[in-house]
């Protein structure tokens, strides 16, 4: 009857604990995604068969897409400071990628091929004619591959602070699969994601990278991540795809036989940056690059009109 008694007791207890973080999960969701900063007026849907996504069409001219970093927090609301700039002189596209931002957010292992396929599929269908693309960071990649598979939907591509070669090239390891293992748990896993997606993580992440006068990070900016990073279903998804390494890819053999016009804009105060510009050009000596300075990785939120004269110059 003890023994009863004791397993009693611990059920209760384990069913108490994964309430009280359930509701700790729910009221972290809530306060982060409250404020509606990520609302458009006039949002447009393209219904992909992996889900739902969101994008902004402005602006008059020929068409650029605007493909924002691949992280677990960024949407098309990186490129709020730049577009003032463009609209005048091209239709932008500014996309969220399916499982940012407000993209629907299924509950599935992101992978670079996915990505290749949802970027080929949405010039086709909502854009409909050869398309000129900026991408950021890790994004580089994947439209570098999308390129290589259908170069005939690509005009002239500018990679913002690409990934090095070493970075897209890492594949996942055990302890990167028992990680995402634990962050996919219904309940633990969404408390984990909770922990790492924290509001101060996302304040070190502008302060320390993102940008690089820490003086010109709001908390405006770190609103709008943290909004993304909590919306939808399962934002912990992409999150777990991604620092697991579920959405790398080899790329220097695509991006040695790429025709296509490619431009690479460097924060010049981003770590290996020089480097990163170094083997790019070594692998594909048509590429060009320059640097932004006083910049880090979001040169066109930091400094977004010194951005559009060099696309501006490059697209031209």
């Amino acid at each position: 009857m003890k023994s009863k008694n004791k397993i009693i007791t611990a059920v209760l207890l384990a069913a108490g604990t994964a309430a009280g973080t359930a509701l700790i999960n729910k009221y972290i969701k809530v306060s982060a995604t409250s404020k509606k900063l990520l609302s458009h007026p006039e949002p447009s849907i393209y219904k992909w068969r992996l889900g739902d996504i969101y994008y902004a069409k402005t602006g008059t001219g020929k068409p650029l897409l605007l493909i924002h970093d691949l992280t677990h927090a960024s949407s098309g609301c990186e490129w709020d400071n730049l577009i003032p700039f463009l609209k005048d002189n091209y239709t932008i596209y500014t996309i969220d990628l399916l499982g940012c931002g407000r993209s629907e957010k299924p509950n599935l292992t992101y992978t670079n091929f996915l990505y290749v396929q949802l970027l080929n599929d949405f010039i086709k269908s909502e854009i409909g004619r050869r398309t000129n693309v900026i991408a950021t960071g890790s994004s580089s990649s994947l439209v570098t591959m999308a390129c290589s598979y259908n170069p005939d939907l690509f005009e002239q591509l500018m990679f913002i602070n690409p990934e090095s070669f070493t970075s897209c090239s890492q594949i996942p390891g055990r302890s990167a699969k028992l990680y995402k293992f634990l962050i996919d748990l219904p309940i633990a896993g969404t408390l984990l994601y909770h922990i790492a997606s924290a509001r101060k993580h996302m304040e070190e992440a502008f302060s320390s990278s993102y940008f690089y006068n820490s003086f010109d990070v709001t908390p405006f900016y770190v609103d709008k991540y943290m909004e993304s990073a909590h919306l939808g279903d399962s934002p912990k998804s992409v999150y777990s795809s991604v620092i697991c390494n579920y959405t790398k890819c080899r790329i220097s053999p695509a991006l040695e036989k790429i025709d296509n016009s490619i431009y690479i804009l460097g924060g010049g105060e981003e770590p290996d940056i020089d480097q990163i510009i170094q083997e790019y050009t070594l692998c594909n000596p048509a590429i060009e690059a320059s640097k932004v300075p006083g910049t880090k990785h979001l040169p066109h939120l930091e400094k977004p009109q010194e951005v559009y004269k060099l696309v501006n110059m490059f697209f031209h």
